[in-house]
């Protein structure tokens, strides 16, 4: 069992405080059933954490629906800043028109089913999981800012936004007089590191917090790949998917830093690939994803690493900063002009 303190950060420029990693609940009702699931979100509670990120699309809804159950029956929904993201229907594709997307009538639709899912009459965070390129911005804007308005959202986010596009939605949430968004989630970890040219400044610059997806490059850091070998056919990471170049001689150096520093400093490749994350500036808190309890612990044992000068050194010299050894499309979204201004 990790032996650590809770500590509390702000999150951005809102006045509510959060711990120092959010809970994602991605593989909940996939790699992990919901009896394990709801364990691990009351141990999560239990030790302190208060974030928890969900999705509409995340296994279909049933992310959504154990976590409302779980959260139902442990009676500490209050305790949790709730944040969960919109992007489809549960419908398979090809999708009918309009069952996804950013406009009025499907952002008002997606907060109506996130909410029946989660069983609760309000969102603390509420976030579009990804850019779209085709519909205004101030149609986008004024619905989130009802929901805001009526009690039904606390605070609206995005989701693998760029820095340019957050800055455009900030002039134009200025001058439409609605509230902005106040979080960023996007992809970073030591195969990832773009968003250090523009959107870590743009965050600090502007007091957005910034939750961070795949601290860990989905598996990567846990050791369970290694050269020459084929991945289990149930990995994640395969040689003929998204993340095919993290199977590359450059990925595998910067395993080799990680696991030579974890073993000086007596913890885990997870948690020394971890604690970089977190105690990188501009971060918020990176989202964890157990598959349980013991899991949870071991990811929290992160928290009692500490990186110094020379270790980010000895990271920067086979990760260079501002860098990314994977595919674009493996972490984020290709951003492109809108071709509706507000």
């Amino acid at each position: 069992m990790a032996d650590f303190k809770i500590t509390y950060k702000n999150f951005g420029r809102t006045g509510i405080h959060v711990g120092p990693v959010c809970l994602g609940s991605a593989m909940f009702g996939q790699s992990i059933d919901e009896p394990a699931a709801t364990r691990v979100i009351d141990a999560a509670l239990d030790l302190g954490l208060n974030m928890l990120d969900t999705c509409d699309k995340y296994v279909g809804g049933k992310s959504e629906e154990i976590v409302g159950r779980a959260l139902k029956a442990n009676g500490k929904r209050d305790r949790l800043i709730l944040a969960t993201k919109f992007s489809r229907s549960g419908v398979k594709d090809p999708q009918p028109p309009n069952a996804y997307g950013i406009s009025r009538r499907y952002i008002v639709q997606a907060a109506e089913g996130c909410l029946r899912r989660l069983q609760t009459d309000y969102l603390d965070l509420f976030m579009i999981h990804r850019p779209w390129w085709d519909v205004a911005l101030d149609e986008t804007l004024r619905a989130l800012d009802d929901l805001i308005r009526s009690g039904k959202v606390r605070y609206i986010g995005t989701s693998n936004y760029s820095a340019w596009e957050l800055m455009e939605s900030q002039w134009a949430a200025r001058e439409l007089g609605t509230n902005r968004f106040v979080v960023e989630e996007c992809a970073y970890n030591l195969l990832h590191r773009l968003p250090e040219r523009e959107l870590i400044p743009y965050a600090q610059t502007y007091g957005t917090a910034l939750i961070t997806w795949g601290p860990l490059a989905v598996g990567f850091f846990s050791g369970r790949y290694r050269r020459g070998e084929k991945p289990d056919p149930k990995s994640r990471i395969q040689p003929d998917n998204f993340w095919k170049d993290m199977l590359t001689e450059p990925a595998f150096r910067v395993l080799d830093v990680v696991e030579a520093i974890a073993k000086e400093k007596n913890c885990t490749p997870v948690q020394l690939a971890l604690a970089w994350v977190a105690q990188q500036p501009g971060v918020t808190c990176p989202i964890i994803g157990p598959l349980s309890v013991e899991a949870l612990h071991d990811n929290l044992g992160a928290f009692n690493v500490t990186l110094t000068a020379d270790d980010r050194t000895r990271l920067d010299a086979v990760a260079k900063p501002g860098s990314a050894l994977v595919a674009d499309p493996a972490f984020g979204f290709q951003s492109q002009p809108h071709p509706f201004r507000w």
